[in-house]
């Protein structure tokens, strides 16, 4: 039977399709706060059954924290492996959703009907666009395409502190000939794009500490050392007039683009004053000698997230404060070592600092960049098939985010990610009235079937 009469399945089983995603929206799977864990449980047993329903071998497997769902279903050709989580993020600030987050409802707004409610395109909607392909072709053909893994995350959103002992414990079981995830985006919204480089992360907290006890400004200002300052004065000369980051041995590992690769990246012209503009911005603020696109996916960052210290409340008070404290991320690309950046990071801070002025460091994660290899040939079999659907010719582009699975599947599992996800620029993932696309979920679905067709 042909790729048509599966599409038209597709188109057939929409309304059933919203369905079942609605069924999974209302379910408050919130993993980091542990309130919800029996919703995270509902979540994963969901799944299962969903799978099950079609004919896919699937079960719950317990972690010391949210449970994992794989499923396996035989077939011929190349064995795939598909990743998806279940989880979402908080709600907070609940006042300002304009719905339920978990009554999920269909909206009509000015860029076309959307599906609102938290967990609707990051990642359920885009999890479910997956699932539902395997279903329509499995309905058309009574078989499936390929042999097929899925394997469905209950803590994404809060860390994978599972992840790695479950990808050890099951490695054999898990391998595959390629991963695929379905958790990123449109490019502009309008360009279907397949990842190739994913940014690492390493996170840091510092705490400065002066005096034993915050200190009145007039009878110990100016003679005393304010941390504040301290702090302050450090994380300025983090970047240069520039834009360059400062850190000893930053740099190393960072890879400069390939020819072929700046050549398709600027081919998609990128309008980057309209880009920031959405965001009541003018101008990037990176380094001044590489493109805004370059910025985003190809080059490292150090951000500084967040400073508190002394009295933030209503009205005023004049302290010189005990303490002063810090969140600095670094977003890192090729092969950039993320323990090697928070150890120079550390001494660099520490070199800065006065007397009577001390410094304590809090670690909040560290994972390598992940560069996906385009040899296998699912990846080129996927963009060739992806424009037919949305109109644009698909593009490899990287992304500025970090997404740790697709790395530990290299490192411990052996296998290169192909990254295809149907979100938009405005889906507001981690926002209140987070949202997908009908459109996105609609065509997701029937590129995945585009993509399975082609890779079988």
């Amino acid at each position: 039977m042909s790729l048509d009469a599966t599409l038209s399945r597709i188109d057939a089983d929409l309304p059933q399709a919203m369905d079942r995603l609605m069924e999974l929206l209302r379910i408050p799977s919130i993993s980091t706060d542990p309130a919800y864990k029996a919703d995270c449980d509902r979540a994963a047993d969901w799944l299962v059954a969903d799978l099950a329903s079609f004919g896919i071998q699937a079960e719950k497997r317990p972690t010391p924290g949210h449970p994992m769902v794989v499923g396996h279903v035989e077939g011929d050709g190349p064995h795939v492996l598909f990743y998806g989580h279940y989880d979402v993020q908080p709600v907070d600030p609940l006042e300002l959703w304009d719905r339920d987050p978990f009554d999920p409802a269909i909206e009509d707004t000015a860029k076309g009907r959307v599906i609102r409610a938290r967990g609707a395109s990051d990642d359920k909607g885009q999890l479910m666009t997956f699932v539902e392909a395997c279903r329509a072709w499995k309905d058309v053909h009574g078989s499936f395409p390929c042999k097929i893994t899925f394997f469905f995350e209950g803590e994404e959103e809060s860390g994978s502190p599972s992840l790695i002992p479950f990808l050890q414990e099951n490695a054999e079981e898990l391998k595959a000939d390629i991963a695929l995830i379905c958790d990123t985006g449109l490019f502009e919204s309008r360009t279907p794009s397949i990842m190739t480089q994913l940014r690492g992360l390493c996170g840091e907290e510092i705490v400065l500490t002066g005096a034993n006890k915050d200190l009145h400004s007039g009878m110990f200002g100016g003679a005393g050392q304010n941390p504040i300052r301290v702090l302050s004065r450090i994380l300025g000369n983090l970047h240069d007039d520039q834009g360059h980051i400062q850190v000893p041995d930053f740099y190393d590992g960072v890879p400069e683009l390939s020819r072929e690769m700046k050549s398709q990246w600027e081919g998609l012209n990128f309008d980057h004053e309209a880009f920031l503009g959405e965001v009541g911005l003018c101008h990037p603020a990176g380094e001044q000698d590489r493109t805004a696109l370059e910025m985003l996916w190809s080059r490292p960052t150090a951000e500084i997230n967040g400073m508190i210290g002394g009295y933030t409340g209503d009205g005023f008070k004049t302290v010189l404060p005990a303490q002063a404290r810090a969140k600095v991320s670094f977003r890192l690309v090729g092969q950039q070592d993320p323990h090697k950046i928070r150890e120079n990071f550390r001494a660099w801070v520490e070199a800065q600092l006065p007397a009577d002025v001390s410094a304590e460091f809090h670690a909040h994660g560290a994972s390598p960049a992940s560069q996906m290899s385009t040899d296998h040939p699912a990846f080129e079999q996927a963009r060739s098939v992806l424009g037919a659907e949305w109109g644009h010719e698909a593009a490899f582009t990287g992304c500025g985010g970090s997404i740790p699975v697709a790395g530990y599947f290299k490192s411990m599992l052996g296998m290169d990610t192909m990254l295809v996800g149907w979100a938009k620029d405005d889906d507001q993932i981690h926002s209140p009235n987070e949202k997908y696309d009908v459109e996105s979920f609609h065509k997701g679905i029937r590129s995945w079937a585009r993509i399975l067709d082609a890779i079988r």
